[in-house]
């Protein structure tokens, strides 16, 4: 959208496009309503780190806008400030995602460098970055420092993912899945975790996980010999590429009244803004990567990682707006799959 100059490339933008949009309720009062207002933080316990919007990629359901064209980079310097706020605290979780995290020039030292200090790592990978001549030996990589593989595969069949993601992209994201089985990634026993991460095509929210969760296992054995451990499924957000899709395709209003009705207490208190601290590629703090890229920072005295402060950052309010919704439907949605 940013090569294209679409006025929904700028932050602001979406926020009044959804603003626009007449609703039953807003997000506040059905937090308010539940129980659950203010919506606050606990201890951080996921440390989140977006090292960039450059992607091998362009899916068009992408919340993050990435792309090849993108120039958004985490330097080093602040990756080193990541470090040391992680140095600080006993957080026992950092997941590095983009962009395809893997194109960061100093992917690899963060990587090592979080985990001599015996944080769990997890790696936010759109497979086909494997296929790709310099990340061949990815797979050897994260297999060597135990990273948990945390895949986007939006269906378990190649057409409805190729019109999301790319033509091509299915089989390629196979040949990846199984050079990660050959390492252990997925087999119950190795300890390498290996995650699949399915949204929806369409305007709907996702079925329930626990069966689709069967039923890919099921599907990608028996067509595939592929074995994972999980599948997260995850609400398509309404922002970014998705909101532009949302809006052309004349079910962006349906879609928010869609999201608003089904608005479920119980997935609010498991929302991932609860637990996680949210880095951008620049070092500035947010509650989510979603309000990442709505440039809503953290509420409070702290707004870049240079100055890290756990015990500032507990307890504060967490900026929320329409979008939010996208979190609380049906069965919830987060980084970690449903809520409730």
């Amino acid at each position: 959208m940013q090569q294209r100059r679409s006025p929904l490339a700028s932050a602001a933008h979406q926020l009044e496009v959804l603003r626009e949009l007449p609703i039953a309720r807003e997000f506040e009062e059905s937090i308010a309503d539940a129980g659950l207002a203010p919506l606050a933080t606990g201890p951080i316990e996921i440390f989140q780190i977006n090292v960039g919007r450059l992607c091998n990629q362009t899916c068009r359901h992408c919340h993050v806008d990435a792309g090849p064209d993108r120039r958004e980079v985490m330097s080093r310097e602040t990756m080193e400030q990541c470090l040391e706020a992680l140095a600080k605290t006993d957080i026992p979780t950092v997941d590095i995602t983009g962009g395809a995290p893997e194109l960061n020039p100093h992917f690899r030292f963060l990587v090592e460098e979080v985990r001599k200090l015996g944080r769990h790592v997890m790696d936010r990978c759109n497979l086909t970055i494997i296929e790709t001549a310099a990340h061949r030996d990815l797979p050897e990589f994260l297999a060597e420092h135990q990273v948990e593989v945390v895949c986007s595969l939006p269906h378990v069949r190649a057409l409805n993912t190729d019109r999301q993601r790319g033509e091509g992209v299915y089989d390629k994201s196979i040949r990846a899945l199984r050079r990660l089985n050959a390492l252990g990634y997925g087999d119950g026993r190795s300890g390498l975790r290996l995650v699949l991460v399915t949204n929806p095509a369409g305007a709907f929210l996702p079925g329930g996980q626990a069966s689709l969760e069967r039923e890919w296992k099921r599907e990608m054995a028996a067509r595939h010999d592929v074995r994972f451990d999980a599948l997260y499924t995850i609400t398509n957000m309404p922002i970014s590429r998705y909101l532009e899709w949302l809006d052309e395709s004349g079910n962006l209003e349906a879609y928010m009244a869609k999201l608003v009705g089904a608005f479920n207490p119980a997935a609010a208190l498991g929302v991932m803004c609860r637990n996680t601290l949210s880095v951008g590629w620049d070092g500035q703090l947010y509650d989510c990567d979603f309000n990442q890229m709505l440039d809503m920072p953290v509420r409070g005295p702290i707004a870049h990682v240079r100055d890290f402060d756990a015990a500032l950052l507990e307890g504060r309010s967490i900026a929320t707006e329409r979008h939010c919704y996208g979190c609380t439907a049906g069965a919830g949605s987060s980084c970690g799959g449903s809520t409730a």
